[in-house]
């Protein structure tokens, strides 16, 4: 099993709803192919860099994951296929980003106590 991590945003005009149902969505996605989750991280509603289909914001997610390779492909046609994702973008970890990733969940955790 490799190790990734996919950072994905979906549209602004979604009630909370359709967000928390677009994301548990592509989590069963990941579970039904054998990932095993190893973080997630609703980042929020942020302002982009630049319009992406007319709109100025997205809500933003991260998942920290590990799976065999073929899933990532098969993943990334879900997100394609889906309207409510406008840009996603998924990372192969080596073991220094790895070990970075466990320091910034390190970090937050001490933040929010």
């Amino acid at each position: 099993m490799n190790h990734y991590e996919t950072v994905f945003i979906l549209n602004p005009v979604l009630s909370e709803t359709q967000v928390k149902e677009t994301v548990a969505k592509f989590e069963e996605f990941l579970a039904s192919r054998g990932a095993q989750m190893v973080s997630k991280e609703d980042w929020g509603l942020k302002k982009l860099a630049y319009e992406i289909q007319n709109k100025k914001s997205g809500f933003y997610h991260l998942f920290e994951y590990k799976v065999e390779g073929n899933a990532i492909k098969e993943l990334e046609t879900e997100f394609r296929r889906d309207e409510r994702v406008m840009r996603f973008l998924t990372v192969a970890l080596d073991k220094h980003a790895i070990s970075w990733a466990e320091r910034r969940r390190e970090k937050l955790k001490t933040k929010k106590a």
